[in-house]
C-alpha cells in the first residue's frame, strides 16, 4: 500500500517548492506526491490550487507566494505567461544559470548517482547580454476580420498571439516581420486559415545573418501563385537595407512543419552568408543554422577544448549536419571524417569544407555505426569522436559501436540532460568523465547544453 495522499482538483494548500524541473516549472510535495506549480521558483513558499490530477503527479497553479525567492523578477515580456516560448523571464539570469546547471545534477543523480557525486561539474557559461540573441523567427500568419496577425500560438491553444517585439529575437526579425504583416494586409493578399485549410500565406520567416548584416526573408504559402508579386517584393525591400533575399516555400500539407520541399527565390540571392569565428556559411531557407550564433562560438570552442587536439589526430564529428562542429577542429586535426543520415546536410558539409579549402575533412551519408565499424575493418580508428546527437540522444548501437572501437577521447555535446544522464550509464563502463560544462544557448528559456569531456579508462 502506498502512503500517498490522494489529491483532488480544486483542492488547495500550502507548498514549498524544491527545484525546477526540466520544463522550468517549481516542483513540491504534497504528502509525498509530487507537485508541478508553473512559476513558481525553488525556496519559494506558495499557496496552490490543484488544476490537473495524472498517475504519477499532480499540476497546480499558484494562489498566492508567501514567501518569495530572491532570484524572482518581473517578467518583461507582456505575453510572458501566455505565450510559452520562455519559461525563464520570471528569474533573474543568475538564477537561471544556477538553476541550469542544477538541472544537469538532477539529470546526473537520477541515472548515474556516482557522477553526480564525483565530477566537476561547471558552472553555467552564460551570454552577457541574454536577450535579443536569436537570427531566426518563424512567425505563423492569420487574419481577423481586416486584420493580419503575426506570432506565436499561445502554449497548449490554437489562438495565435499577435508578438510586435519578442525579446528574445534579434530585433531586425521584429521589424521585418511586423512590416512585412502590414504589407500582406495593405495588399491584401489572402491569409491561410487554421481550421478550413484555405488561403494562402502562412507563415513569414525571417533570418539575419548578424555578423554579415544580409537577412533572408521566406513566406510559406500553400501554392504557388502569388498576387501582387512585383507590387508585394519593391514593398518589403524598402523595409530594411538588409534584405538581400526573398524566396517563397509552398507547403501544402496540413502540418505543424514550417517547411514544404519546394521554394522559389522570388528576388536577390538564393542564400544569405554569415559569419561563425573564422568560418564562413551560406544559408538557404531551410538550411539548419544555430540559432545563436554568439553563444554557439562559446559552445564550439569548449568542444575544441575537450577534444585537446595537437594537430595529429583523427577525428570523427559523428551526427554531423552540415560539418560546423568538425570544420571548427579541422585547423588542428590531422584528418576529419564526419557522416550523417540526412544526405542534404552531407552534401552542404561537403561543400562547406571546400570552401574553407578543408582538403583533410571528408563527409558521408549514413549511420555512425555504419561507418565506423566499416573504417574499423580498413583500419581507420578515429583518437577523438564528437557528437551532438538531437534530444532523443546517442542510438544504443552507436555507444556499443564507441565502445568497442575506443577512442581515447569521447567529447559528448548535448541539449538534453536526461538522455545525456542515460547514455552515461553505458559510456563510463569504458569512459572516465573528466568534467560537465553546462553551455546557456537559450536564455529565458528552460534548455540547456552540456560539453562532456570522456577519456578511456587505463
Amino acid at each position: 500500500m502506498s502512503d500517498k495522499v490522494l489529491m483532488e482538483v480544486g483542492q488547495k494548500f500550502p507548498l514549498t517548492i524544491k527545484r525546477l524541473g526540466i520544463n522550468g516549472e517549481g516542483v513540491g510535495f504534497y504528502k509525498r506526491n509530487v507537485v508541478f506549480v508553473k512559476g513558481a521558483l525553488p525556496g519559494e513558499e506558495v499557496t496552490v490550487k490543484v488544476s490537473k490530477i495524472q498517475r504519477n503527479f499532480a499540476e497546480a497553479d499558484i494562489l498566492t507566494i508567501r514567501k518569495a525567492s530572491k532570484d524572482r523578477q518581473e517578467p518583461i515580456c507582456p505575453i510572458y505567461s501566455e505565450c510559452g516560448g520562455c519559461q525563464l523571464q520570471h528569474i533573474t539570469y543568475e538564477g537561471q544559470l544556477k538553476e541550469k546547471r542544477d538541472m544537469v545534477v538532477q539529470a546526473l543523480e537520477k541515472y548515474v548517482k556516482p557522477i553526480a557525486e564525483t565530477v566537476d561539474i561547471r558552472p553555467t557559461m552564460g551570454m552577457d547580454n541574454p536577450w535579443h540573441y536569436r537570427n531566426k523567427s518563424s512567425f505563423q500568419v492569420r487574419k481577423e476580420g481586416k486584420r493580419v496577425y503575426a506570432g506565436l500560438f499561445a502554449e497548449g491553444t490554437n489562438q495565435l498571439l499577435n508578438i510586435n517585439d519578442c525579446a528574445v529575437q534579434h530585433p531586425l526579425t521584429s521589424k521585418i516581420t511586423v512590416a512585412t504583416r502590414k504589407i500582406l494586409q495593405k495588399l491584401n493578399i489572402s491569409i491561410y486559415d487554421g481550421k478550413s485549410l484555405n488561403g494562402l500565406v502562412r507563415t513569414i520567416v525571417v533570418r539575419t545573418g548578424i555578423k554579415t548584416g544580409e537577412t533572408q526573408v521566406c513566406l510559406v504559402t500553400t501554392r504557388k501563385d502569388l498576387p501582387h508579386k512585383e507590387e508585394l517584393i519593391e514593398r518589403m525591400l524598402k523595409i530594411d537595407p538588409s534584405i538581400v533575399s526573398i524566396t517563397q516555400n509552398i507547403n501544402r500539407e496540413k502540418t505543424s512543419l514550417i517547411f514544404g520541399d519546394e521554394t522559389i527565390v522570388l528576388h536577390g540571392k538564393e542564400t544569405i552568408h554569415e559569419n561563425l569565428g573564422e568560418l564562413a556559411f551560406d544559408l538557404s531557407s531551410r538550411a539548419f543554422f544555430q540559432l545563436n550564433p554568439e553563444q554557439t562560438v562559446h559552445l564550439y570552442d569548449e568542444i575544441k577544448k575537450a577534444a585537446a587536439l595537437t594537430g595529429k589526430e583523427k577525428v570523427v564529428d559523428a551526427y554531423c549536419g552540415v560539418g560546423t562542429i568538425g570544420l571548427w577542429l579541422a585547423p588542428h586535426a590531422k584528418e576529419v571524417r564526419g557522416m550523417d543520415v540526412v544526405p542534404e546536410s552531407i552534401d552542404d558539409a561537403k561543400k562547406n569544407a571546400r570552401n574553407h579549402k578543408f582538403n583533410h575533412a571528408r563527409y558521408y551519408t549514413g549511420t555512425a555505426e555504419e561507418w565506423l565499424g566499416k573504417w574499423k575493418r580498413e583500419g581507420f580508428i578515429p583518437d577523438v569522436v564528437t557528437v551532438d546527437p538531437p534530444r532523443t540522444g546517442l542510438a544504443p548501437s552507436f555507444i556499443k559501436t564507441v565502445m568497442k572501437i575506443k577512442p581515447k577521447r569521447f567529447v559528448y555535446t548535448s541539449c538534453n540532460p536526461s538522455t545525456f544522464a542515460k547514455d552515461l550509464q553505458e559510456l563510463t563502463k569504458v569512459y572516465k568523465v573528466d568534467y560537465i560544462q553546462p553551455v546557456d544557448m537559450f536564455p529565458q528559456t528552460a534548455r540547456v547544453e552540456v560539453v562532456a569531456k570522456l577519456t578511456l579508462k587505463n
